[in-house]
């Protein structure tokens, strides 16, 4: 490495940085930058404190840990400050006086890594934190630093031989993968000391992972997973008793997971890992543990995550078939039941073009393909929460349930039901005891057939009416309204377009314009109700773009990367492209949206926006009759207003708990 990774200019003893978080961060932040050690400390700043707000980085002892992988780090690179008024990051146990800032560059290599998880270990050793307390100056905390992270000789491995000892297996995992996930494993291996019996740890973090072997596997008496993320290759331990946590549990209490996982070994009753399990969301603890509410939103989360590219690229598709061909391509095609751009993808060849020659087939063929890919999306959102669920076994149910959400007419609200319902049905499946010829069945058969019933017939003799009937109401509403106040209406659309993006009360909005568009007698009046759907959809993407540009450190870093592409999405009318967000945190995103759509609805019918395009965004802004500007007028102040909104909400937002904080998903971290 160019560069020592701690330096006495990146050393504050004795000082007083500030009264929060936030202010100790920023000086520790400045202190990286003036070494040249980040071209942006702002940059540095928000990564902290987005890490911060998804999880407190406080440990027992008085330490905190504040960390950030971020573009502008050069290299990676550690500050340190020895607080003479302690602040709080969350502890349990009190405040912090020792707070080191991790900064790690972005793509920071294996090297990089073992240096900073080497630091992280360190700080698990009371000796080593005692030391650095009776520090006299930087000069010796650089010292005393700089041999904790130096790499020591590698002690020869004992001979594999029985020990008597109950054999323990331990997995840790956080989402940044650069502190917890090494403090977790070091703080169980000095409590399984203590209580004199084998142990080893498989850390799945950012400086590699070096597997359990296959003699450690069979002889393990139990297993620990202490993450906060899913675990790699938890089929592995199928069958073996397992105690399971939020990572920073291992690291406050790791004496009692391993007297758990002592006392589990010899319990015939004790949770074990099923084969092809998944995340337990009946495993609810009070203890830091990852509970109900948090398997549940990572699951909600790993379904959005898969999802998105299918959203994105079909969406962008869509967009591309009307720029080349024209909006009525996405118009029926006679008795067909076809789309235009359908129809032409399957009637027609690059020798045999269609009417409108080269563009309109290029033009139809893209409207097809991103028709097929959208069409994916609800079916990838279930199948994929109930995959996070219920691992492999919960797939078909889950995929299946997607598709039945669409024939239904649900969209995305029924598509995370469906998900859901498929996921705990098929985890309840694996639970069940089966004799042992049955076993080796139950997760390629049993489950997926069972499952599939199951889930099927909740979603038809269930769900299918009362949906329907949701649907039909709203659409039925939104037409006797045909004939009150435009303004008033243009409110109700915004409304209903920003309630559940893309769901079943979005759907029912952009229905009801597109059936105007599709009317002998289209006029004014469809165009301006047409030109509010599309504005007030094209709202909630752009606004949290917006807001992830002007306050980054409100979000998570992978909000931020998502609120990049939100811009592009947002200019599509891909509405799915704000459900990251709303699903990450609904109670504060969704009604800031509503809000800007509600104003946005409002204020193109009042300017008489008018719109012959059912799809598209800005790219069809040639099907505008010239209101193009007043359109473009109506989206820009709404999306200010609901980034602003966002923006006040997520500021208000209580600091989260040490047991909330462990149940942050990292679906995305």
């Amino acid at each position: 490495m160019s560069d020592p990774i701690i330096a006495p200019s990146l050393v504050l003893l004795d000082a007083d940085a500030g009264a929060d978080t936030e202010a100790v961060v920023r000086t520790l932040a400045a202190l990286v930058g003036d070494a040249g050690r980040s071209t942006d400390p702002s940059d540095l700043i928000a990564g902290a404190l987005a890490r911060e707000a998804s999880s407190p980085t406080g440990l027992p002892g008085g330490i905190a840990i504040p960390h950030a992988r971020a573009e502008s780090v050069t290299s990676a690179t550690l500050a340190m400050a020895r607080l003479s008024r302690p602040v709080d990051f969350g502890a349990k146990d009190g405040p912090a006086d020792i707070v080191f800032l991790i900064a790690a560059p972005a793509g920071a290599g294996s090297e990089h890594m073992k240096v900073l998880s080497a630091l992280a270990r360190a700080l698990v050793r009371p000796e080593f934190v005692q030391s650095l307390r009776d520090a006299p100056d930087d000069t010796t905390i650089v010292e005393l630093v700089t041999d904790a992270v130096t790499p020591k000789p590698a002690a020869p491995e004992p001979a594999s031989e029985p020990t008597g000892k109950t054999s323990i297996l331990a997995i840790t995992a956080c989402p940044t993968g650069i502190a917890h996930t090494y403090m977790a494993a070091d703080a169980l291996k000095l409590a399984a000391e203590r209580a004199d019996v084998d142990f080893a740890v498989e850390t799945q973090g950012s400086s590699g992972t070096t597997p359990f072997t296959a003699a450690q596997l069979s002889a393990a008496d139990a297993v620990i997973f202490a993450t906060d993320v899913g675990v790699k290759g938890r089929e592995r331990f199928a069958g073996k008793p397992v105690i399971e946590s939020g990572v920073k549990r291992a690291i406050n209490e790791p004496d009692t997971m391993i007297g758990e996982a002592v006392a589990a070994s010899t319990d015939p009753h004790a949770r074990r890992v099923a084969a092809g399990d998944g995340a337990d969301a009946t495993s609810e603890t009070n203890d830091g543990g990852i509970g109900i509410g948090g398997r549940l939103k990572q699951a909600l989360l790993t379904g959005v995550s898969y999802m998105i590219p299918f959203v994105a690229a079909g969406g962008l598709l869509i967009a591309l078939g009307f720029l080349i061909a024209g909006y009525e391509i996405g118009n029926s095609h006679g008795d067909s039941g076809l789309s235009n751009g359908a129809y032409v993808a399957l009637n027609n060849t690059l020798w045999d073009l269609p009417p409108g020659g080269l563009a309109e087939y290029i033009g139809g063929v893209s409207f097809a393909v991103g028709g097929a890919a959208m069409g994916l999306m609800v079916a990838v959102l279930a199948g994929y929460i109930s995959y996070a669920i219920a691992d492999r076994p919960g797939l078909a149910p889950g995929f299946t349930a997607g598709v039945i959400a669409v024939t239904v007419g649900s969209g995305f609200i029924g598509g995370v039901v469906g998900g859901l319902i498929a996921g705990v049905v098929a985890l309840w499946l694996s639970k069940l005891p089966l004799p042992q010829w049955a076993r080796g069945l139950q997760p390629v058969v049993i489950i997926p057939l069972l499952g599939t019933l199951i889930t099927g017939a909740v979603m038809y003799m269930l769900l299918a009416g009362p949906l329907s009937w949701v649907n039909t109401s709203l659409e039925d509403a939104l037409n006797s309204m045909s004939g009150s106040s435009k303004v008033i209406l243009g409110i109700v659309i915004g409304l209903m377009m920003c309630f559940d993006l893309g769901g079943p009360v979005n759907k029912a909005a952009y229905a009801v314009g597109v059936a105007g568009l599709a009317a002998a007698d289209a006029g004014a009046g469809q165009w301006q109700f047409m030109a509010a759907v599309m504005a007030a959809g094209m709202v909630p993407p752009l606004a949290l773009a917006l807001a992830t540009t002007l306050r980054p450190s409100l979000f998570t870093e992978p909000e931020q990367e998502n609120g990049k592409a939100a811009w592009l999405l947002g200019a599509s009318f891909i509405s799915e492209g704000a459900i990251p967000f709303a699903a990450a945190d609904p109670l504060r995103v969704i009604p800031s949206m509503m809000l800007g759509g509600a104003v946005t609805g409002g204020l193109s019918m009042a300017l008489g926006a008018e719109l012959r395009a059912p799809h598209g965004g800005v790219f069809v802004l040639f099907a505008m009759n010239g209101t193009w500007w007043k359109f473009l007028i109506a989206i820009l102040v709404g999306m200010v207003v609901s980034a602003f909104a966002v923006i006040a909400a997520k500021q208000i937002k209580p600091r989260a708990t040490d047991d909330a904080a462990d149940t942050a998903p990292a679906a995305t971290a």
